[in-house]
């Protein structure tokens, strides 16, 4: 089972690593995935991920307060709205669209309701 949860570990943290440079994939939710994963199978890499200067940060502020940086809460949103723009200028319909900016603006409120970390 240990393997199981480190693969899928390395998976989740392969796919928070693509989403620092994709704006469609979130990185935080993945690194907290991996993070749980790496709990549940190696001490050794669960702490390489917690004391990680960069990847651990957003994950210790959220397991103890529930809250998102500025900087990720600001850099969320102008993902968002490129995203948006993008479906806007690539002429999505408009039932799409408004699906999509329901969904977006649900996720902002979610994040921007967050302590600041």
């Amino acid at each position: 089972m240990k393997v199981f949860w480190a693969v899928f570990g390395l998976l989740s943290l392969g796919l928070g690593m693509i989403g620092v440079v994709m704006p469609l994939l979130p990185t935080v939710p993945f690194l907290l995935l991996a993070a749980f994963c790496f709990a549940r199978s190696s001490e050794k890499l669960h702490y390489w991920l917690m004391s990680h200067p960069t990847l651990g940060p957003p994950i210790q502020q959220w397991q103890q307060n529930g809250a998102i940086n500025r900087g990720a809460k600001r850099l969320a949103t102008l993902s968002i709205g490129i995203v948006f723009m993008i479906s806007l200028l690539i002429g999505l319909r408009w039932e799409i669209l408004v699906i999509q900016a329901v969904t977006l603006c649900l996720v902002m409120v979610f994040i921007w309701s967050r302590p600041n970390g």
